[in-house]
């Protein structure tokens, strides 16, 4: 007669089992015992930058005490310091005068309600398809109390931000094809018109967010943990290393095993850098 077995001995068991099969370091099997059947996310990249090592970050912000301040005002203002203000910490002066734009723009006084600016800045990010900006202002849109139903597209909002996309779309691959004939039909579209302090608040935001995401693309942002496309649950690595150790840089995962396809960009990032060196030495 076989006798039962007690639930926290089958519990033991299994992580022994799986512990005997897979490299888990003794930190990761720790917390697997302790939290069973829950989902621990572990980052994807390796810092807030594929081109720019995470160390060389965290030093700026350390040394220099303006950098180390601003990231405080920053965090104590918005609860949150994103990628983009860690990479663009090495040039504290311009980070400055960047956080108090984006202040002005999206949080002080002005003619466009807090859901109408994080919409707006969504739409232009969407423009360059620069995925880190829309699921940024995505949150902060809905925090602000914006309809989800608008996030199915351009045609689930009002028709007033859809007449916006003629001029989204030229500001952001052709501007110098924008005549005076679009602004005018904006201003005088009868029950969905714009007023023109309304109008230049949307316009700046476009060009605003137009730009950044060519910075996020040029430096190489990262989505934070908690973003889409920052984190993974995948299981524990049947290499020498765990998983955790992949994540943090300490091993190498393999080429399939990259979402990211960080090698393969680090390997496009090299050519440039030796192109460019080339280029610069015949001058």
């Amino acid at each position: 007669m076989r006798h039962a077995v007690a639930p926290a001995e089958n519990v033991e068991n299994n992580s022994f089992a799986v512990t005997s099969l897979l490299k888990i370091c003794t930190h990761c099997e720790r917390l697997s015992k302790k939290d069973l059947g829950v989902r621990i996310p572990r980052p994807l990249g390796n810092g807030p930058s594929r081109f720019i090592p995470e160390k060389e970050i965290l030093k700026v912000s350390k040394v220099d005490t303006r950098t180390q301040s601003i990231f405080e005002d920053a965090f104590a203002a918005l609860g949150r310091l994103d990628n983009i203000s860690l990479v663009m910490g090495f040039h504290p002066q311009y980070l400055e005068s960047f956080l108090r734009t984006q202040h002005y723009l999206l949080q002080m006084d002005g003619p466009l309600s807090l859901h109408y600016r994080h919409y707006i800045g969504i739409m232009a990010a969407a423009r360059h398809q620069c995925s880190y900006l829309v699921n940024l202002h995505v949150n902060d849109f809905l925090q602000v109390g914006g309809d989800p139903k608008w996030l199915d597209g351009l045609n689930e909002a009002p028709q007033k931000l859809q007449q916006l996309g003629e001029l989204n779309k030229i500001l952001a691959h052709r501007p110098w094809l924008l005549t005076k004939e679009h602004i005018e039909h904006l201003l005088k579209a009868e029950e969905h018109s714009w007023s023109l302090a309304e109008l230049i608040h949307a316009v700046v935001l476009l060009t605003h967010y137009h730009s950044l995401a060519s910075f996020t693309f040029g430096c190489g942002i990262t989505p934070e943990i908690h973003c889409d496309g920052g984190h993974t649950f995948r299981p524990p690595s049947v290499s020498q290393y765990c998983v955790c150790d992949i994540a943090n840089g300490n091993g190498h995962a393999n080429h399939h095993d990259d979402p990211l396809g960080n090698q393969e960009m680090c390997g496009e990032v090299e050519v440039l850098m030796e192109r460019m060196k080339q280029l610069q030495e015949c001058r």
